[in-house]
């Protein structure tokens, strides 16, 4: 079913989830031991119904359908996996050798949020 939708919409779907896991993994500070799913998810439903434009524009057939939910569920997972093996640049892993401090980060998000936190 979500091989169904317009690439524009998958794309925008990709991208909500990885808004929002990025803006949650933010807030816990990319503390792997706080991390619950369950949060994620609900911060990713407030994010669809309230900001994504995407959400709004499937019919309400397609949001009841469960075979969605469970495709949803699936992209849900893969986009957070990628994003967990989205290695760092050579610019980031730069800018941390130019701070000469020992940051241990292991993915190109979570080095972008050490950065921003350091700068700030």
């Amino acid at each position: 079913m979500l091989n169904t939708l317009s690439s524009g919409m998958k794309i925008s779907i990709s991208r909500s989830i990885s808004t929002v896991f990025e803006q949650y993994m933010e807030e816990i500070g990319w503390d792997e031991e706080k991390y619950n799913l369950e949060d994620f998810i609900k911060q990713w439903q407030v994010y669809i119904n309230e900001q994504a434009s995407w959400y709004k524009n499937l019919s309400d057939d397609i949001k009841r359908d469960p075979t969605f939910h469970e495709e949803l569920a699936a992209k849900i997972n893969e986009t957070i996996q990628k994003i967990l093996t989205d290695s760092p640049t050579d610019e980031q892993i730069k800018a941390f050798d130019q701070l000469q401090e020992d940051y241990s980060f292991s993915c190109k998000m979570e080095a972008k949020y050490l950065l921003n936190h350091l700068k700030n």
